[in-house]
């Protein structure tokens, strides 16, 4: 194995925890409606806990409402009660087979704990990189105890490690800024 394949292997896995950041994020609320905030609703369909992507078609309809289109009319109640009780501050409303959610403006203390919590996903992604970059000091160190590559390449592929961690929390740290504006803004 050599550094190169060592940087290879880490970069697909620091990717992921930046994607994964950015999933967990999508789901927090900005005052704005975004069908990702009913990403983690589960509605108890056909005797099982289902996403409900699977039981119906999730839309804006404007700025301030989702509109959630339930494909069986008898799903409709168990729809509206798993958006209710997903503890996202939702009142839905069902309307034939439609549920109309309302997203109300968020108070200024609201917006302060949303910014806290997209500060803590971005500490702990932050940690996550920094493993996968300590992670990836130790797998040179060991090349370079074997006798596989010189001094110089391990202090290279150091140099590199700390590149590439740098590169990404550059990306994590602006993604935050950016969530912190979007809820923020009012």
């Amino acid at each position: 194995m050599s550094v190169k394949e060592v940087y290879q292997k880490t970069e697909p896995r620091m990717k992921k925890t930046l994607e994964a950041f950015q999933h967990e994020i999508a789901s927090i609320r900005t005052g704005k409606a975004t069908t990702a905030l009913l990403d983690r609703v589960k509605v108890e369909a056909y005797g099982q806990q289902m996403p409900l992507k699977q039981v119906g078609n999730i839309s804006v309809l404007d700025v301030h409402t989702l509109i959630v289109q339930i494909w069986d009319k008898s799903m409709v109640s168990a729809t509206e009660r798993a958006i209710r009780d997903a503890n996202l501050g939702l009142n839905p409303a069902a309307d034939g087979q439609n549920i109309r959610v309302s997203i109300p403006p968020l108070t200024e203390e609201r917006r302060k704990e949303f910014v806290k919590l997209t500060k803590k996903f971005g500490e702990d992604s932050k940690v996550s990189l920094r493993n996968l970059r300590r992670d990836m000091i130790q797998e040179i160190e060991k090349l370079e105890k074997a006798k596989t590559i010189s001094e110089d390449e391990k202090n290279k592929g150091k140099k590199e490690a700390d590149e590439m961690l740098h590169k990404f929390e550059k990306q994590l740290t602006e993604l935050i800024a950016a969530k912190e504006k979007e809820i923020m803004e009012v």
